[in-house]
């Protein structure tokens, strides 16, 4: 049986799992989409050629909604949903630090609720997405959402219990990256390369060493030993980040945003 899937509050998170689920075969006639503006809808139908709906039609007619508008949003979401949403619809929640007991709450007893944190890199078919079922979720549940979202990136599986940790270290992680490589290009600059010249060799030696992270199966302490030659360049570069306490910088920022994700899970918005 061809099963619909709605795609609520299409953003670009949601926009790009919807291109990626087209990509890998979905009909586009299976898909719905909700947006907050007509002039958005009428760009994803055009777009895409899926079908632009209300939230009340999406409840009630796709077999799966997957809600992607911001943490914020999600309880209005929710009351306008909930009339329409029969027990039998598994809804996918897409928002950081919210748990599946709130939208159980929310919606017809025994509604099957899947967690996923998804990351940036959707827009280009790389993410890590987390899984987490809720209390009526199931095996094919998941592997229901793990087909959805496999369609842009990794997925893996968790406990509940380590979604935040997940959201801290991998949903805000891009970020994390970018980061590093404005630093690393503002360096460039100072040690007198032009901004486009700094940013390429970093960019690339970024990517060189994500695919042989991903790829070697070597430590990451190993892989960083291979070039680290003693009283070389590099370990004088490791000293300095040692000195400034990066490591613990590190470890404290994603410290600070698991007590976030908390936050946002207990109602704390502010």
């Amino acid at each position: 049986m061809t099963q619909k899937v709605a795609v609520l509050g299409t953003g670009k998170i949601g926009e790009a799992l919807l291109s990626g689920m087209i990509r890998a075969g979905w009909a586009p006639a299976d898909l719905l989409v909700t947006a907050r503006r007509q002039e958005r809808a009428d760009e994803l139908r055009t777009r895409y050629g899926v079908t632009p709906v209300s939230n009340q039609e999406a409840a009630k007619t796709a077999d799966t909604l997957i809600l992607t508008v911001k943490p914020q949003d999600m309880g209005t979401l929710l009351d306008e949903l909930a009339p329409h949403v029969p027990a039998d619809r598994l809804v996918i929640s897409g928002a950081a630090g919210i748990p599946t007991s709130y939208f159980e709450e929310r919606l017809a007893t025994g509604t099957p609720v899947v967690r996923v944190m998804t990351n940036t890199p959707a827009l280009v078919d790389e993410a890590m997405s987390v899984i987490s079922a809720g209390s009526h979720a199931t095996a094919d549940h998941l592997a229901h959402a793990e087909e959805i979202f496999g369609a842009v990136g990794k997925t893996l599986r968790v406990p509940e219990s380590q979604q935040d940790a997940c959201t801290a270290l991998s949903g805000s992680g891009p970020a994390y990256f970018f980061y590093l490589v404005e630093a690393m290009t503002d360096a460039g600059i100072l040690l007198g390369l032009p901004r486009d010249k700094a940013h390429d060799l970093i960019v690339q030696s970024a990517i060189g060493a994500a695919t042989m992270l991903r790829d070697s199966g070597e430590h990451p302490v190993k892989l960083r030993e291979n070039v680290t030659s003693p009283a070389g360049t590099t370990i004088n570069a490791i000293r300095e980040l040692e000195n400034h306490g990066v490591r613990a910088a590190l470890i404290a920022a994603l410290e600070a945003a698991r007590d976030r994700s908390r936050e946002l899970a207990s109602g704390t918005k502010d």
